[in-house]
């Protein structure tokens, strides 16, 4: 049953797993079939459409980022090989084919006794996260038991973050009734949180580092396409600076700069048409509850890619790539070698992003924090994955020692719980559990506090959705 689960999800994927998810929401909630079908639909469009983009957009990208990499002759022991590595061990192992299956039905349970308000089966394949770590501490420990009790634990961690962070993603990127739960991501939040309370109070909420803003400030060169257009270049020209004297190496700089551009002019268009599939669910979401009297917000989780070029993620992201790199160079005791996933932090920066209200000043020092701290969990964990790596039969690249994924194991919150269990020590383990429980409380409790001190920090509590208007 498994391996035809497994199979399903890999045949079909997520553009069409996720409209017939949403098609089946819709016909219980009593959406009429026609209506139910043009959601599912244009779910479905949508994520081709971000696929389609982001599969033209990276391939113009990353041979750039792999010569910024290879022309500065560093030799970390750890190289990043891409989140695809840990989606091949996730999917190896006995211990992850079970939570394939496990999670899928944990998942559904906690929604439907409202032990959560986050739907996330919706966005199942994502799960390999969770079985990524678990699979490291099978192979590790040799425990089933304690495998599975990790990847259960880390489920619920992250998704208590998710409610957390639920309506202010939300809101920010114009998804309504949305979120976003990839584990690898969503654990940024309690970071997110607290470095932009720290930025508030020393007063970065003054410097208005946001596409609106720039645009008003810069006006033709502060419009999203332009800044892209720039940005892109100076990207180009990192990866080409040793051969800047060839008409290739401007020819992939201006390649870099008008596709960087591109995705800040398409990628609206198409999450306009995702974000249509959900109108059709809130509304009958908001209607169940006013005929039954019972008012319960819920979210539907959907995949990270609905945020990738948003303006200010894909401008934060772009800059960040330059930064970590360098930082993985200079900083002490790292032993990582950010390559591959580097294309991958607006991904990563998507919850930052959220909090921030698309201010990139801010954005880039907590998206700096969360990516530094990430370098040295990866320094951690790198030796387990790799021997779990090479034990399901990933071979490792010519002259690499250990191999991660930047994008995945960037993770303090589930690396940390994965050193926890790895020590086998009960008592270490009982006090992540009961650190979760008063976690869990308290966000229960101050849920609506929460949401609403989000909203104040933003700035508003209803600025124009970035991607859909």
């Amino acid at each position: 049953m498994l391996d035809i689960l497994s199979k399903i999800m890999n045949s079909f994927g997520a553009a069409i797993v996720v409209p017939f998810v949403i098609y089946i929401i819709a016909i219980i909630m009593k959406v009429t079939p026609k209506k139910a079908f043009k959601a599912g639909l244009n779910a479905g469009i949508g994520l081709t459409g971000f696929g389609m983009l982001i599969g033209a957009y990276t391939p113009v990208v990353t041979p750039v980022i792999n010569r910024m990499v290879e022309t500065s002759g560093i030799s970390l022991r750890i190289l990043d090989t891409g989140w695809q590595a840990t989606s091949v061990v996730a999917y190896s192992t006995n211990v992850g084919m079970i939570f394939l299956g496990l999670g899928l039905l944990f998942q559904t349970i906690l929604f439907v006794t409202r032990f959560t308000n986050i739907f996330m089966p919706s966005d199942m394949w994502n799960n390999f996260s969770f079985m990524l770590w678990g699979s490291m501490l099978y192979i590790a420990t040799g425990n089933i038991y304690l495998a599975i009790g990790l990847m259960l634990l880390s489920n619920l961690y992250s998704l208590v973050c998710s409610e957390i962070v639920a309506k202010r993603w939300s809101v920010y990127y114009g998804y309504p009734g949305c979120t976003m739960t990839a584990p690898h991501h969503v654990c940024s939040v309690p970071l997110a949180i607290g470095v932009d309370w720290i930025l508030n109070k020393l007063g970065a909420d003054k410097i208005k580092w946001n596409p609106q803003t720039l645009q008003d400030k810069l006006g033709f060169m502060g419009e999203p396409i332009t800044l892209g257009l720039v940005l892109g270049c100076l990207i180009g020209i990192s990866g080409n600076y040793t051969r800047l004297g060839s008409i290739e190496a401007w020819g992939e700089i201006c390649k870099v700069g008008i596709a960087t551009s591109a995705v800040m002019c398409i990628f609206p268009k198409i999450a306009g048409v995702f974000a249509s599939a959900f109108t059709t669910i809130t509304d009958a979401s908001r209607k169940a509850a006013k005929s039954s009297g019972k008012d319960r917000v819920w979210f539907l989780a959907i995949n990270d890619a609905a945020g990738y070029g948003e303006s200010a993620t894909l401008l934060t992201g772009m800059l960040l790539i330059p930064i970590i790199f360098i930082l993985a160079i200079i900083l002490p005791g790292n032993e990582t070698l950010p390559m591959v996933d580097l294309i991958a932090i607006p991904y990563m920066i998507e919850l930052i992003i959220a909090i921030s209200a698309g201010n990139i000043f801010k954005s880039l020092i907590s998206g700096t924090i969360w990516c530094v701290g990430g370098l040295y969990m990866i320094t951690a964990v790198a030796p387990v994955f790799t021997d779990v790596a090479k034990d399901v039969g990933v071979v490792l690249p010519v002259g690499a020692m250990l191999i991660c994924s930047f994008a995945v194991m960037t993770n303090h919150l589930m690396g940390g719980l994965f050193l926890i269990f790895l020590t086998q020590n009960p008592v270490y383990i009982a006090l992540s559990v009961a650190v979760y429980i008063v976690f869990y409380l308290f966000v229960r409790i101050k849920k609506e506090s929460i949401h609403a001190y989000l909203e104040r920090q933003a700035g508003t509590g209803s600025e124009p959705n970035q991607l859909t208007q």
